[in-house]
């Protein structure tokens, strides 16, 4: 049954992308999206501890922050492409954007957050050796993209101050490099993404993310530059 919302996403962003949208249907579609993706992390997330959650530990919470956090910034880079594609002005989505990245902002924070907290807890180290030993050598890698990945998203709430430097599309395509090893981070330690109808439903990100981030990039280059 699940694995139907990413077939109905895929048909309503080609519809509105072929008939064009007003800017409250652009409104609409990007909370839509955003509020769909985050309630079938929790659906995903909630199916893999079998909603057993009365005695859960930061362990078995700290998972669902990351998933959330995916979610609502793949939902952005498709608003942001359907927007686009659109001719409508960016300031039609900014309270959107202005809410679900302090939303973003938060579980990635908390994400490895509660994670470094209940292995201190335990008496099993500080990171960033603890998460290595929690995830085992052979996953480090996916790690150590997370490291990374969270760097270059914190260096990017700086672009209220920097925003319009000209340096600062570097810290932009940082970002952009960002999603996809969160993408991979998740993929290789989620235990949600193992099987079933959710790696589905990840595949589709991945195409979608994938998708989104050639259509921004071609659009860059097609700018005539001043």
């Amino acid at each position: 049954m699940y694995f139907i919302c990413p077939i109905i996403w895929l048909f309503a962003i080609k519809m509105y992308m072929i008939q064009g949208m007003s800017e409250k249907q652009l409104q609409f579609f990007a909370w839509g999206i955003s509020v769909g993706s985050v309630l079938l992390a929790i659906l995903a997330w909630g199916q893999d501890f079998r909603w057993q959650i009365n005695d859960m530990t930061p362990y078995q919470w700290f998972p669902l922050l990351g998933l959330i956090a995916f979610s609502l910034m793949w939902a952005h880079y498709v608003a942001s492409v359907v927007r686009q594609h659109n001719k409508i002005e960016p300031t039609v989505l900014k309270r959107y954007f202005d809410s679900t990245s302090v939303v973003v902002l938060i579980a990635i924070l908390l994400h490895p957050g509660l994670l470094a907290y209940q292995l201190v807890e335990d008496g099993l180290g500080r990171p960033p050796d603890s998460f290595y030993d929690y995830v085992g050598q052979a996953m480090g890698l996916s790690i150590t993209l997370g490291y990374v990945a969270l760097g270059a998203f914190l260096l990017y709430e700086f672009r209220h101050w920097f925003g319009q430097r000209s340096w600062w599309r570097f810290i932009s395509y940082a970002s952009d490099v960002a999603i996809l090893l969160i993408y991979l981070h998740a993929l290789r330690l989620g235990s949600q993404l193992v099987s079933g109808w959710y790696l589905g439903v990840w595949y589709f990100y991945g195409a979608t993310l994938l998708a989104s981030l050639v259509y921004i990039h071609s659009r860059r280059l097609r700018k005539p530059k001043v």
